[in-house]
């Protein structure tokens, strides 16, 4: 399947909708059930909440909020509280669901190391952080944990997190000397 989800695979999503959430054509999982939605959510580790943007996205599927936001906080409690975590919620016909949760963004971690709150103006032209290999190769451990990442090598995850970092106008060095 090459890196997608069995969704994406079969393209089964409806495109006209918002990359939030895409409502696919009713397809059966495994366990027998029917899929009616897959939900994509970015929530702070530990503070979900049946507030926006949980509760609406959630709310209008009619999916129990309370079990998904004491599901998700108990899973993320490990984490520091204002880690941006995506959670992707799979929603059945029978009102129940299913989710997985992502670690945060390759940006975040990249923000994070080169302590800055955003990334450059202009990329190749203005230098807004350093980061060094070794923030790279510790990164690149985390996201390997990702589902989407689990079978890629490490050396192929660290090229990508390098280009990220291009782009946002951070520079890779070897040593911070």
């Amino acid at each position: 399947m090459n890196g997608q989800t069995p969704f994406q695979a079969i393209g089964v999503y409806n495109q006209q909708l918002s990359v939030k959430e895409r409502t696919c054509v009713p397809t059966t999982t495994m366990s027998g059930k029917v899929v009616s939605a897959l939900i994509r959510l970015v929530v702070n580790a530990g503070q979900a909440k049946p507030a926006p943007p949980v509760g609406p996205a959630l709310g209008q599927h009619r999916l129990n909020l309370m079990a998904f936001c004491k599901d998700f906080n108990a899973r993320t409690q490990h984490m520091k509280p204002d880690v941006p975590v995506s959670v992707t919620v799979t929603a059945y016909t029978d009102s129940s669901f299913d989710f997985s949760i992502k670690s945060p963004s390759v940006s975040y971690f990249l923000k994070k190391a080169a302590g800055l709150q955003s990334g450059g103006g202009k990329a190749g032209h203005e230098v807004a952080g350093v980061v060094t290999v070794k923030h790279i190769y510790e990164i690149a451990k985390i996201k390997q944990q990702d589902p989407e990442c689990q079978y890629m090598e490490l050396e192929a995850i660290s090229k990508s997190i390098m280009g990220t970092a291009r782009s946002m106008g951070i520079d890779v060095k070897r040593d911070l000397s």
